[in-house]
C-alpha cells in the first residue's frame, strides 16, 4: 500500500505572496546609518530621563484606553484641520495605507500614484487584490499633469496618492497642478490621499489649502507620521479627513493598534514640539549645506529636495554604493526601483558630523 503524499503547507499561502519580495531592511551593524530618512538627533539626557519616568509609570497590564484619546486630541490640535474633520491613528502610516486599500476594495477598484514613489502604495494594492496604476513622473521628477489626468479619466481610481514631498525624490510638486488633479479625482468620485510623511522639512503643507477651501477637499485625506518628526521607533501615523470618511475607515482599524508606550512617546513629543522643531530646522539647514557641497562634485547631479533626503545621480550607482558601504556609510541604492532612477542614490540628511563623513565617503567612492 503506497503512502499518501504529505501535503505541502505552503500550498495554503497565496501564490502571488510567495512570488513577492519582502520589504528589505538593510543590515546597518557597524554602519553610519543614512539609508532610512531617520532623524539623527537624540533627546537630551534630561528629556530621556523624563520620558523614562513617564513610560515606567504606565499601566502596561491594561489595554490602551483613554490615553489614546488624549493623543488623538493632541494631534488634532497640533495639525489644526478645519471644522468637521477628525483623526484616526495607525501603527505608522504603513498600517493606514493597508487599511485604506482594505476600505476601498470593491470590484473593479484601483489605486493610482505617480512613480517612482513610496513602494507601499503598490504593495498595499497587490496584497488587497486591487489594480495599481503607476504614472511616470517627468525626467526632472515633476508630475506629468496630462498623463495623470488621462489616467484618472481612464481608470477612475478609488485612491489617488500624492506624496507631498515625494519619496524617494524629495520633490514638492506644483501646487496648481495638484489642485487640478484633486478636482479631477473628485469629479471621478474617488479619494485623494496627501501623504505628508516629510512635512516637518517642507516649506508648505497641504493642510493650508484645505483650511482655505474645505468644501473642495471633502474627498481629500491627509496622512502623516511621527517617524520623520523624530519617533521612527515609536510607530505612530495619523489620518485626517472629513469625519464622515474617517469614521468609515476607522471601522477597519484593529481595536488596540497603538500601544500605550508608543502613545505616551507621541504625547511627550507633542508636548516638546519646540525641541523637535529645532531638530527639523537643523536638518533643513544641513540639507542646504549638503546640496551646496554635492553640486561641487564632478559627475554628480543633485535634485532639489523639500524632505530630509537627497536624490543624487552618479556615474555608477553600484560602484559608489559599494564604496561607501566599505567605508561604513550606509545609504540607499534606488537605481533599480524605476527606470527614471537609473544610477540614483538616496542620501538621508544627518547631523553636521555625519554629513561630513558621508560626503567624504561619497567623494572617495565615485
Amino acid at each position: 500500500m503506497s503512502e499518501m503524499p504529505t501535503p505541502n503547507p505552503l500550498a495554503r499561502i497565496r501564490h502571488d505572496v510567495q512570488s513577492m519580495h519582502a520589504y528589505a531592511v538593510q543590515d546597518s551593524t557597524g554602519m553610519l546609518k543614512l539609508d532610512a530618512m531617520e532623524n539623527p538627533h537624540r533627546l537630551s539626557p534630561a528629556l530621556q530621563a523624563e520620558l523614562g519616568r513617564r513610560l515606567g509609570a504606565i499601566a502596561i497590564n491594561r489595554y490602551p484606553g483613554a490615553r489614546i484619546d488624549d493623543l488623538k486630541h493632541a494631534l488634532h490640535q497640533y495639525a489644526a484641520p478645519p471644522a468637521g474633520w477628525s483623526l484616526m491613528l495607525g501603527n505608522g502610516s504603513d498600517e493606514l495605507i493597508s487599511l485604506l486599500a482594505l476600505a476601498c476594495d470593491v470590484p473593479g477598484a484601483s489605486i493610482l500614484a505617480p512613480v517612482p514613489g513610496f513602494v507601499m502604495y503598490a504593495m498595499s494594492a497587490q496584497l488587497q487584490g486591487l489594480a495599481f496604476h503607476g504614472v511616470p513622473l517627468t525626467a526632472d521628477f515633476q508630475l506629468d499633469e496630462a498623463a495623470m489626468l488621462a489616467a484618472i479619466a481612464a481608470h477612475q481610481p478609488a485612491l489617488l496618492y500624492l506624496a507631498y514631498p515625494n519619496n524617494p525624490t524629495g520633490t514638492l510638486w506644483d501646487q496648481a497642478v495638484i489642485e487640478r488633479l484633486i478636482a479631477a479625482q473628485g469629479t471621478a468620485g474617488g479619494l485623494v490621499v496627501m501623504d505628508e510623511a516629510y512635512q516637518p522639512f517642507a516649506v508648505r503643507s497641504w493642510i493650508d489649502s484645505v483650511r482655505a477651501a474645505p468644501q473642495r477637499h471633502a474627498h481629500v485625506l491627509i496622512m502623516r507620521t511621527l517617524s520623520k518628526f523624530g519617533l521612527a521607533g515609536a510607530r505612530i501615523g495619523y489620518l485626517l479627513g472629513d469625519a464622515t470618511l474617517v469614521t468609515e475607515i476607522d471601522k477597519l482599524r484593529p481595536p488596540y493598534n497603538v500601544s500605550v508606550l508608543n502613545a505616551e512617546c507621541a504625547l511627550f513629543a507633542i508636548e516638546h514640539a519646540d525641541v523637535f522643531a529645532a531638530q527639523a530646522a537643523d536638518i533643513r539647514a544641513q540639507r542646504e549645506r549638503l546640496i551646496e557641497a554635492l553640486r561641487q562634485l564632478p559627475g554628480v547631479t543633485t535634485y532639489p529636495s523639500q524632505a530630509n533626503m537627497l536624490l543624487v545621480r552618479v556615474p555608477d550607482a553600484r560602484k559608489t554604493f559599494d564604496g561607501m558601504k566599505a567605508r561604513q556609510v550606509l545609504i540607499k541604492n534606488v537605481s533599480a526601483l524605476h527606470p527614471l532612477l537609473a544610477n540614483c542614490l538616496r542620501l538621508t540628511v544627518g547631523n553636521a558630523d555625519q554629513n561630513t563623513r558621508m560626503l567624504t565617503a561619497l567623494q572617495e567612492s565615485l
